[in-house]
């Protein structure tokens, strides 16, 4: 097997005995890197430290990651303007806080036949929010609802 040392200098091709021999000696662990490749190749390095090196990289990797929520903002076909504009505001701060914005119109009794008033409705609102983010599909018609998703825009 190609054995490599600590600080990356190539060790040469030895058997096996021989190289947990020379990680016996510096006290380190032999830990096999590729065992596909002809030879297998080995390194001479502290696993414990790897291992431990490893976990923290990943902590932080997820630490920085955001992840971005789903946020329900629901209307009517009755809403008044004054309750549209303050959903208006609310969806605002939600899409500038970096989360997502569900928009969701639902349709009660005969408001279920006037279904291209409420897709009106729901392109109208989201039109208002264009500034601050975008669309991910058209709005869609699920039985009694009609919704559509914001995704906020990169700063």
């Amino acid at each position: 097997m190609r054995l490599i040392g600590e600080d990356g200098e190539q060790l040469g091709v030895l058997s096996r005995a021989e190289a947990q021999a020379k990680a016996d000696q510096a006290g380190l662990d032999l830990v096999l890197m590729s065992p596909q490749a002809n030879p297998p190749v080995c390194k001479l390095m502290d696993y414990g430290k790897y291992k431990f090196d490893a976990i923290k990289k990943e902590k932080e990797l997820r630490k920085n990651q955001k992840i971005s929520e789903i946020k329900e903002i629901q209307l009517s076909m009755r809403i008044d303007e004054y309750h549209v504009n303050f959903k208006l505001k609310s969806a605002q701060k939600i899409l500038q806080d970096g989360d997502k914005v569900k928009v969701s119109l639902r349709m009660r009794g005969r408001e279920q036949a006037y279904v291209k008033n409420a897709v009106e409705d729901v392109k109208k609102f989201v039109a208002q929010l264009s500034e601050f983010g975008t669309v991910d599909k058209e709005p869609a018609v699920m039985g009694k609802n009609v919704s559509v998703v914001i995704s906020p825009k990169k700063a």
